[in-house]
C-alpha cells in the first residue's frame, strides 16, 4: 500500500540532537547538586518530556523538576540547541517525498520554538506541511496526542499515515491513533525497542521511508546461508512485503569495488585487456578491482590503478558510483577518472595477465556504440568522464 503522508518524530529521527541535549542535562543536574552520570546514560533525555524524565530517572519532586527544566533551557536556548547535526541524507529524502506527493509532518515532544529554530537553520522548514510540538508551558503532552494532532492537521486518515521514529514513545502513539510505525535504527532506540513496542517497520537507512510510503519496502525477516567464499556469499531471505505477504529473494553479497578512468594528456584512455572467464572471452575494462575491508574507497582506486596500469595520477576525482547488477547482487563500483598521469611499475596478482593500452577517447565511444564494449562499468565511467569533460 502507498501511504499519503509521512509523520516525523524530531530528535534522533530527523536531527541529531544529542550533543546539545546531553550536555545541557549534565548542567541542570550538576547546578542542583546531582550527581550527573556519563553522558551515555543521560540518552533517557532525548525523547520524552524533560519534566517527566527529571522526576522518573532522577528522583526529582514535581517543583524541582520545573527548576531543573528551567536550568536545562538555560543552557540549551542558547548554546546547546546548535548543537545539532542533520542526519545524512534528511534534506535528499524530504525533497524526494514532496516530489511524490506525500504530505510531511513533525510530530515531537520537543518545544514547537527549538523544532522551527533548527528547521530554520538546516533551511528545510519549507518541506513540512505540519510541524506539531510542544509549548515551553505545557511540555507533558503525551506523544499519542502530539501525534493526533498532526494527523488531524494533515488531514489524512490514520491508515494512510505512517509515523517515523527512533523510540518507542513513537511506536505507542502511533499505535494509539491506529497509525503504522516505523523504527529507525540511526537515532537513539534499538530494534529490541521497536519490535516490543509494535513497530510494523525496522529501518535502517534514511532511503527506505521512500521505499515504504511508496509501497515499495521489503522487509528481510530471515536469512538462509547458501555459500561463503574469497569474495562473494550467497544467501536466500525471507521479505515481507508492505502488504504483508511474504516474498523469497536470493541475494549475492559481494564487498564492491572501484574503477578508474584514465585520461592521459592526450584524450586517450587507458584500459585492459583481459580474459573473463565467466562469459570465457577478452574483454576491454578501464582498470578495476574489488575493496579490501575497511579500505578507504579513494585509496582503493589509487591503489588499483597503480596495480593495474603501472600509473599515477596528479588529479583523481570521483565520477560516482553505480549498482551493476541490483536484481540480486549488493556490489557498489564506486568510479574516478585520473588525469596528469605518471607511470611506474606494474604490480599485477599472482593470477592476473593482462595487457594495457591507451585508446583515444573518440574510438572508446565508437566501441560502446557499436558493442564492442560491454563491459557496464566501462560503458558508464567513460561516457560519464565524456560528458563532463564535453570532449
Amino acid at each position: 500500500m502507498r501511504y499519503s503522508a509521512v509523520i516525523f518524530d524530531f530528535d534522533g529521527t530527523i536531527c541529531d540532537t544529542g550533543e546539545g541535549i546531553l550536555k545541557s542535562a549534565k548542567y541542570a543536574l550538576e547546578a542542583f547538586g546531582y550527581d550527573a552520570p556519563d553522558y551515555e546514560e543521560l540518552t533517557c533525555f532525548i525523547g520524552p518530556p524533560l519534566l517527566i524524565t527529571f522526576q522518573e530517572k532522577f528522583g526529582a519532586d514535581a517543583a524541582t523538576a520545573d527548576e531543573l527544566v528551567r536550568k536545562f533551557r538555560e543552557r540549551y536556548t542558547n548554546k546547546g540547541v546548535f548543537e545539532s547535526k542533520l542526519y545524512d541524507g534528511v534534506k535528499e529524502l524530504l525533497i524526494t517525498l514532496k516530489k511524490d506527493n506525500i504530505k510531511i509532518g513533525i510530530a515531537s515532544s520537543k518545544p514547537q520554538d527549538y523544532i522551527e529554530t533548527l528547521l530554520d537553520h538546516f533551511g528545510i522548514k519549507s518541506y513540512f506541511d505540519v510541524i506539531c510540538g510542544v509549548s515551553f508551558t505545557a511540555d507533558c503532552e503525551s506523544k499519542a496526542s502530539i501525534i493526533a494532532r498532526c494527523q488531524k492537521e494533515l488531514d489524512t486518515a490514520g491508515n494512510l499515515c505512517l509515523m517515523v521514529g527512533d523510540k518507542k514513545y513513537d511506536m505507542e502513539g502511533a499505535k494509539a491513533n491506529l497509525i503504522d510505525s516505523a523504527g529507525v535504527l540511526w537515532g537513539y532506540g534499538t530494534k529490541f525497542e521497536h519490535i516490543e513496542a509494535g513497530a510494523k517497520f525496522i529501518l535502517e537507512k534514511v532511503d527506505d521511508v521512500e521505499a515504504i510510503a511508496l509501497g515499495f519496502y521489503e522487509q528481510t525477516e530471515e536469512t538462509q546461508g547458501i555459500f561463503s567464499g574469497k569474495i562473494i556469499s550467497v544467501h536466500t531471505d525471507t521479505v515481507t512485503l508492505v502488504d504483508g505477504t511474504e516474498a523469497q529473494r536470493e541475494v549475492v553479497d559481494h564487498p564492491g569495488g572501484v574503477a578508474v578512468v584514465g585520461l592521459t594528456e592526450n584524450n586517450e584512455v587507458l584500459m585492459v585487456r583481459q580474459f573473463r572467464y565467466p562469459y570465457k572471452e577478452i574483454i576491454y575494462e578501464i582498470p578495476a578491482g574489488k575493496l579490501e575491508k575497511g579500505e578507504d574507497i579513494r585509496q582503493a582506486g589509487i591503489r588499483e590503478f597503480h596495480e593495474e596500469c603501472g600509473a599515477e595520477a596528479q588529479n583523481f576525482e570521483a565520477l560516482g558510483e553505480i549498482y551493476p547488477t541490483p536484481g540480486y547482487c549488493s556490489e557498489i563500483i564506486h568510479l574516478f577518472y585520473a588525469t596528469d598521469l605518471t607511470f611506474t611499475q606494474q604490480e599485477l596478482d599472482d593470477d592476473e595477465y593482462l595487457d594495457v593500452i591507451k585508446m583515444p577517447l573518440g574510438e572508446c565511444v565508437a566501441k560502446i556504440m557499436s558493442g564492442e564494449i560491454k563491459d557496464a562499468k566501462t560503458i558508464v565511467g567513460i561516457l560519464k568522464l565524456k560528458e563532463l569533460k564535453k570532449l
